[in-house]
């Protein structure tokens, strides 16, 4: 990233979100393998399910945060995880880019309307969900204040940016995934966080265009 900042740096991100994506190459450097015996097996009806989520920028002290959010623990695929705001699309939205600011203001309670949408990563298909995830970057000119939906969120966690691109906080760590499926995870150490799986390779292309700008 070249030394500049506030709005500049924005429009930078911008223009550089309009052009060609690193995509799987760099989603794939924090992607999951698989170690143990007991090979995946996940069985869905019909097709791919839509849904986004949103890497929403804003500054503080002269450095970019972005919220991430921690799920509950249930009886879901993603109990407890960290990730984006964000989820299926649903009938009312426009697009995607709609279902993005909607899941992220009703499980965060930060007005979206506020927020300037930037552009779009590459799209990723989440196997263990079967959802095909759309991550919307946005810029937000204030800092937000959080109300978490506490049946949908746990935690809100900000993630610095300039952290982000730190290589010392990738590290790696063995999973057990449905109580069966054994595999060696990539992650994000984001303030003492696991940030793993979908996220992860997320952030892995989000972090590389950052790099570029």
């Amino acid at each position: 990233m070249s030394d500049t900042s506030g709005i500049e740096l924005i429009d930078r991100l911008q223009r550089r979100l309009l052009d060609k994506l690193p995509g799987k190459e760099a989603q794939w450097q924090m992607a999951a393998s698989h170690r143990g015996d007991t090979e995946f097996d996940f069985n869905f009806n019909g097709p791919p399910v839509k849904s986004s989520v949103l890497l929403m920028l804003f500054e503080r002290n002269g450095d970019y945060y972005f919220p991430l959010i921690q799920r509950p623990d249930y009886t879901g695929i993603h109990s407890g995880q960290i990730g984006l705001p964000g989820g299926k699309e649903e009938p009312q939205d426009k697009n995607r880019i709609a279902t993005a600011l909607r899941e992220t203001e009703e499980e965060i309670g930060v007005d979206t309307s506020k927020v300037l949408i930037i552009g779009e990563l590459s799209e990723l298909y989440v196997q263990a969900s079967n959802y095909n995830v759309l991550p919307v970057v946005g810029y937000l000119s204030e800092i937000p204040e959080y109300n978490p939906d506490p049946t949908e969120v746990s935690e809100v966690i900000e993630c610095n940016v300039t952290d982000l691109i730190k290589e010392e906080i990738k590290k790696e760590k063995e999973l057990i995934i449905r109580n069966k499926y054994k595999i060696i995870a990539p992650y994000f150490d984001i303030n003492n966080h696991v940030v793993w799986g979908a996220t992860a390779m997320m952030l892995s292309e989000f972090v590389t265009i950052w790099k570029e700008i």
